[in-house]
């Protein structure tokens, strides 16, 4: 990696950085250079975040403001619901927080997209900036916009698009993930490469070591071709009419698994056993060869992700994709592989086509088919 700073196109006059380092100490600077100092600070953190760096980028936020307050969630994915939202509006609203005040997601994906979405209706808009902690939230959630909570299980049924100002990364504090939330992270990494870059899939499955032993050169060289994957595709799309679809490749299946288990598996492992049955039916209709097929299902076990899924059935994961936000009058559109490397859009998988993609995915698991 050659370059520190990643510039996302927001609108056709504004861009936002996305800054990567590693330690918090270069946060106030990088408020300064966007002119956002002398405003009021909210963190929004969670139960598991708050004691390990709410302090320290406290204190990072003391150099530009003279105002800062803290709101910690409980941490889950079952708390991503509109009653913690209003949580966040209580807080801003007992402060005096107006427009011209900041908000700061320091977590992983739940507590970007809730503080998103906080920012985008508080006041019909106010600023926020995204400091994620988790490698999802690095790659994939904190970048494009995208922000909203579950309603009754229903993943990201109620949302918005709101851009953050900026995207600060420190790589370090991958340093304190567990080994099962890391893994969860490289479920999208896999899949950036598998959507839009084959010599970057490829990289991925040759520095599978120094990936998994935290290697800080590899995880920022990682980490970089992830965002600038993503912010091209959001870019190209910023509210999702047509290309960006392609970044929800294993989400069909994979949001269906996560509700039904109740979100006791984490996002990243259900999107690698979407992830599955996408390959799966671009296998079945000729567009990649077994060996590819055999190659994806290879680099998803290599880092420590499942490719089955226990004690559902078939019948059940595809009532449940009917659910999907995803679908378009009707129809689900499912990411298939129109060859290693590069997705696409295909709104004709038909339900038999998907049911035996499923029945794939609970094969190894023992469990009924139907």
């Amino acid at each position: 990696m050659t370059e520190n700073i990643l510039q996302v196109k927001r609108n056709d006059e504004f861009y936002y950085p996305i800054v990567f380092r590693k330690n918090f100490e270069d946060l106030s600077n990088q408020l300064k250079t966007l002119e956002l100092q002398e405003r009021k600070c909210c963190i929004v953190t969670d139960s598991n975040v708050a004691p390990i760096y709410l302090e320290t980028v406290k204190k990072e936020l003391e150099k530009v403001s003279d105002t800062i307050i803290s709101i910690i969630l409980p941490a889950g994915e079952e708390n991503k619901t509109l009653a913690q939202i209003q949580n966040i509006y209580e807080h801003l609203i007992k402060a005096h927080f107006d427009r011209k005040d900041l908000l700061f997601a320091l977590g992983g994906g739940v507590v970007g997209d809730m503080t998103g979405f906080a920012a985008a209706t508080y006041l019909r808009g106010i600023d926020f900036i995204q400091i994620p902690t988790t490698l999802l939230a690095q790659v994939d959630s904190s970048i494009g916009g995208k922000t909203g909570v579950d309603f009754l299980q229903y993943k990201n049924m109620v949302g918005a698009f709101h851009q953050p100002r900026l995207v600060y990364m420190n790589v370090h504090t991958l340093d304190t993930l567990s080994d099962e939330l890391f893994s969860c992270g490289m479920g999208e990494v896999l899949k950036h490469g598998l959507i839009r870059d084959l010599d970057y899939f490829e990289w991925l499955k040759e520095n599978r070591e120094k990936v998994l032993n935290l290697d800080e050169d590899a995880l920022t060289e990682m980490i970089y071709k992830s965002c600038v994957i993503k912010k091209t595709v959001v870019e190209n799309d910023p509210t999702e009419k047509g290309e960006r679809a392609v970044l929800n490749m294993g989400h069909t299946v994979g949001h269906a698994v996560e509700k039904l288990k109740n979100f006791k598996l984490l996002h990243g492992q259900c999107v690698s056993i979407g992830t599955v049955c996408a390959c799966y039916l671009s296998l079945k209709r000729g567009l990649i060869t077994k060996e590819e097929y055999e190659s994806a299902l290879e680099a998803l076990r290599a880092y420590r992700l499942p490719i089955s899924v226990q004690g559902l059935n078939a019948a059940e994961i595809l009532t449940a994709t009917k659910s999907d936000k995803k679908m378009e009058q009707g129809k689900i559109k499912f990411v298939l592989l129109e060859k290693m490397g590069y997705a696409y859009i295909d709104k004709t998988v038909t339900d038999e086509e998907m049911k035996e993609a499923i029945e794939v995915v609970l094969e190894e698991s023992g469990e009924e088919k139907s």
